[in-house]
């Protein structure tokens, strides 16, 4: 059995980041968000490694969004 281990959002965030596998972004939240409401404006970080350029990242998120709201119609 292995042993649990905590870590913070960011060293959670570094360790994908120097992954050479991942491929993708990460959106995380400027402050904690801890309420099931929203409320406000909010502000985003976006993170992506050496995988994807800035460009490719952001056709990725234009791709998400697209079929984000594909689904939800």
């Amino acid at each position: 059995m292995s042993e649990l281990s905590f870590f913070t959002t960011r060293e959670l965030i570094d360790e994908l980041m120097r992954r050479q596998t991942f491929l993708g972004v990460v959106v995380q939240a400027e402050e904690e968000h801890r309420s099931s409401k929203w409320d406000g404006d909010k502000y985003f970080n976006v993170h992506f490694n050496a995988n994807l350029d800035r460009s490719q990242a952001c056709r990725l998120l234009d791709a998400v969004t697209d079929q984000m709201e594909r689904s939800a119609s």
